[in-house]
């Protein structure tokens, strides 16, 4: 029987493996595990049916339906799926073809006199615009689409709202790196034992872990990429081999809240076009205006992986800071 990694799927689909991480997390996929290693893989069977999941996103059903098709095999809950999508549909096309129309005879009565714009006084137009209330548009309907456009929006764009400001104290860290097949998991296991073996959680209750890709995927002409995590230490304590004891140097950061499921390169594109068009902070740059950092984790860019040492026994709490340096814009850097 042929197994498939994680990267591979990865690939072969265009998803990110922190998605399929949340597909398995929420039983949409179950991967298994060959006797020889201890990475994820799947079966070919598991590949057919994260072709239909995909598929059935694409057709815009949500996860929640999606989970119960798949777990019960009943046609009806695939029609069911259907018909509720297939409604939604209907009305956003009627929807859709009364707002052309109405568009198009717009600009059809104001190219007859474009000297004025005079709508609301011209009785055809009024009208039209009269008949939208004879549509399928409604007011809930608008109020659906308005808050469907804000959160289209929200999805592209964030505010100075939706980001922290955290100063980062200068910290003495324990690194574990690690290049491979699912390097987040391969560097997180080196990290639990040394937190294990250190007992940290006693010794340093305050500990924080950071983590970044090292390099990032697709530089490496194997496809393998690699991941490391920073766990913070007291200065003194002796950090064992295959970790390296590191200083970070800490910093201001602007911080941005996400969760597994969500996709952190859209999340880190969110975050740094926030930082290059804020009025009152920016990122640190280099003389072509490209992110610049001063240590090796991806211009300082880092991801704070929240609750660490709880997270092991409440699996449904994860969530994770995404980290990038900045500075305020009113002052001058280059003193």
């Amino acid at each position: 029987m042929e197994f498939y990694t994680i990267s591979q799927v990865s690939k072969r689909f265009g998803i990110s493996t922190r998605t399929l991480r949340y597909y398995e997390q929420i039983g949409l996929i179950v991967p298994v595990r060959k006797c020889d290693s201890n990475y994820r893989e799947y079966e070919h069977k598991t590949l057919l049916q994260l072709r239909q999941i995909i598929l059935l996103r694409k057709l815009r059903i949500p996860l929640r339906q999606i989970a119960e098709i798949l777990q019960s095999g009943d046609a009806a809950f695939a029609i069911e799926a259907f018909e509720r999508s297939l409604a939604e549909i209907e009305d956003e096309l009627a929807a859709l073809s009364t707002i052309r129309d109405v568009t198009r005879t717009f600009i059809a009565q104001l190219n007859l006199d474009n000297t004025k714009l005079m709508l609301l006084d011209d009785e055809s137009l009024l009208e039209v615009v009269d008949a939208l209330t004879v549509s399928k548009i409604n007011f809930k309907e608008e109020k659906d689409m308005d808050d469907l456009n804000k959160a289209n929006e929200k999805m592209n764009k964030i505010t100075d709202k939706d980001v922290r400001i955290l100063y980062l104290p200068p910290a003495t860290v324990a690194a574990a790196h690690f290049i491979g097949e699912e390097p987040e998991n391969g560097a997180g296991r080196m990290v639990e034992a040394f937190v294990k073996e250190s007992n940290l959680e006693q010794v340093y209750p305050a500990a924080r872990l950071y983590g970044f890709n090292h390099p990032n995927p697709y530089v490496r002409k194997d496809g393998l990429y690699g991941y490391e995590y920073w766990v913070t230490i007291p200065e003194g304590m002796e950090v064992p081999l295959p970790l390296e004891k590191k200083y970070f140097i800490g910093g201001l950061y602007a911080a941005y809240m996400i969760f597994p499921e969500d996709l952190a390169g859209t999340g880190w594109n969110r975050l740094i076009t926030w930082a290059f068009e804020s009025n009152q902070w920016a990122p640190f740059t280099d003389a072509s205006g490209n992110l610049a950092g001063s240590q090796e984790n991806m211009n300082d860019l880092l991801e704070e992986h929240l609750n660490y040492f709880n997270r092991g026994t409440n699996h449904a709490f994860h969530q994770f800071d995404l980290l990038l340096p900045i500075y305020s814009s009113h002052c001058d850097t280059t003193k």
